[in-house]
């Protein structure tokens, strides 16, 4: 029954409790290293429904990310500006799937499970990464989560096997009108 309040809570950030509760928490959150693991997750109720367990093997780390689009050096050589290429250039994966990405490779023992977002201010955006350690042995015999100890699972994160990867692929479509979606964009794009 709690997780529902909490659930309620989070929905709408700027008309509960959370709204106070993360103008404090962001004063701490940018003095800290872009990615640190914490004891336990921020909300409780996200983490849970995203397969989270308070229990040996499952590890949650918090990473922050630069918002807004690509960042590109400007070219030295002459061009018109138009054709600089430096501005408007948005990256073709979600911020969250970078989050994702930094925080496996911080990692780089442990499997990424799911992420969600934890706050946000002008420049960055937070998100809680839920890992698992595959070779731990009260994984392994957890019947809900083994199946992430199988090989065809190791570093799915950097093949968009995630949900924020699968998102990002347009794989949540699914019928009329997605079907150049799968088995993956590029694949089709029709003959050659």
């Amino acid at each position: 029954m709690a997780y529902k309040y909490i659930a309620e809570a989070w929905a709408k950030p700027e008309k509960s409790f959370v709204k106070e509760l993360m103008r404090k928490r962001l004063v701490e959150w940018r003095r800290q290293s872009t990615i640190i693991r914490v004891d336990k997750p921020t909300r409780l109720d996200r983490a849970r429904k995203l397969g989270y367990k308070a229990k040996q093997g499952f590890v949650i780390a918090r990473v922050k990310v630069r918002r807004g689009g690509s960042r590109k050096e400007r070219p030295r050589s002459g061009r018109r500006p138009k054709r600089m290429g430096v501005k408007k250039f948005k990256p073709g994966k979600s911020i969250r799937l970078i989050a994702e990405e930094r925080t496996a490779r911080k990692f780089p023992n442990l499997e990424v499970l799911n992420s969600y977002w934890v706050g946000e201010d002008g420049r960055s955006k937070w998100f809680e990464v839920i890992l698992i350690d595959p070779s731990h042995p009260v994984i392994k015999t957890d019947g809900d989560v083994n199946w992430i100890c199988q090989k065809q699972h190791h570093r799915r994160v950097f093949r968009s096997l995630t949900s924020a990867g699968k998102k990002v692929r347009s794989l949540r479509t699914r019928g009329r009108g997605a079907e150049k979606f799968r088995p993956s964009r590029k694949a089709g794009r029709g003959a050659t």
